[in-house]
């Protein structure tokens, strides 16, 4: 929308007096109006708005980089412009789809990556591999884990992860449903957003083997990067950052509602040619001073964990923010997006 704000009306005037005033005063058809009221009176200004075909015409899908603010959260399952002729396929679409997922899903869960992947390929589900891992994350006997940080797309990053390095890697969650976490073909370990005590089981785990984190905490749809949480620059020398994307055409596989995410990796496998690309980039070294902190300052993990920001960002080429999770969570659903766990009956 465009135009000029030309002032309000703070008497309860008659509508229909006021446009025809206005249709009196800008009579030829270049002339656009609408009116702001009220709740009562809104359905009346709507009415009022006159939009001629010519111009209708005219219109144009709104470049991104036109956009008044960042679109970078935003909710709900279509992922493409339900036009009737879009609904009706989308409609005669879904029981097909929803087999599909129930095939790729119990492939991923019961076989091994060498023979569920090529199975997944053959239901729609594409991966795309742009680097191979890091040399020694293949090796077999290789005491020590080694951690691996990405960006966060949808609840079955770590899963594709793992299928990308083709050996065992553990996933921390954070306020994931007791049911995905029953359902993930993968090793997963809850943390508890306490920073001590999750720094005690995340480096308890990196002990035992690889690790996968995604420090943005939240799924972000948008080719937009969240802050990430600086915990993981404690964890080890280096980290192996690992660039995802993924690609949808019918239904989006996030949601903001605790009830629905258990269904976020359904939505994904259900779109007829969902993608995952993955990318491993060069390890970053955690190590390294910066501004004359030590290692152990909270502002040099946060400089680490800006820095590995940055590479996600430039192997993406999406657009770096401050966005937190619970910037997210406010704005689309009014919570903090923390799954409670009920409290047990004594």
């Amino acid at each position: 929308m465009a135009g000029y704000y030309n002032g309000q009306i703070v008497l309860e005037l008659d509508n229909k007096a006021i446009v025809n005033e206005l249709n009196a005063q800008t009579p030829t058809r270049s002339a656009h109006y609408g009116l702001i009221m009220d709740i009562k009176q809104v359905m009346a200004g709507f009415a009022a708005c006159k939009v001629h075909e010519a111009d209708k015409a005219a219109w144009q899908v709104l470049l991104r980089d036109k956009y008044p603010k960042p679109f970078v959260f935003h909710d709900g399952r279509l992922a493409f412009t339900p036009t009737f002729s879009a609904a009706i396929a989308m409609y005669t679409y879904i029981p097909f789809g929803i087999f599909l997922a129930i095939v790729c899903s119990t492939a991923y869960s019961l076989l091994p990556y060498r023979v569920s992947v090529p199975i997944g390929a053959r239901t729609g589900m594409r991966s795309r591999i742009i680097a191979g891992p890091p040399a020694d994350a293949v090796e077999k006997d290789k005491a020590d884990g080694r951690l691996y940080v990405c960006n966060h797309r949808t609840l079955l990053d770590p899963i594709t992860v793992v299928a990308g390095l083709r050996k065992p890697v553990t996933a921390v969650t954070y306020s994931v449903s007791p049911v995905s976490e029953l359902m993930a073909p993968i090793r997963t370990a809850r943390l508890t957003r306490d920073r001590d005590e999750d720094r005690r089981r995340m480096e308890g785990l990196l002990a035992r083997g690889n690790l996968v984190v995604c420090p943005e905490g939240r799924t972000c749809r948008e080719p937009y990067l969240l802050r990430l949480s600086p915990l993981f620059a404690e964890l080890a020398a280096e980290v192996t950052p690992i660039a995802l994307e993924t690609r949808v055409d019918m239904f989006y596989g996030t949601s903001t509602k605790p009830t629905s995410k258990v269904l976020d990796p359904l939505y994904f496998m259900m779109n007829p040619r969902p993608e995952y690309r993955v990318e491993f980039l060069e390890p970053v070294d955690t190590m390294t001073v910066a501004d004359g902190h030590g290692h152990d300052d909270i502002s040099h993990n946060i400089h680490v964990a800006n820095r590995v920001q940055r590479v996600l960002g430039e192997a993406l080429a999406f657009q770096l923010t401050e966005q937190t999770r619970k910037d997210k969570y406010m704005m689309l659903s009014g919570n903090e997006g923390i799954v409670k766990a009920k409290a047990k009956k004594s």
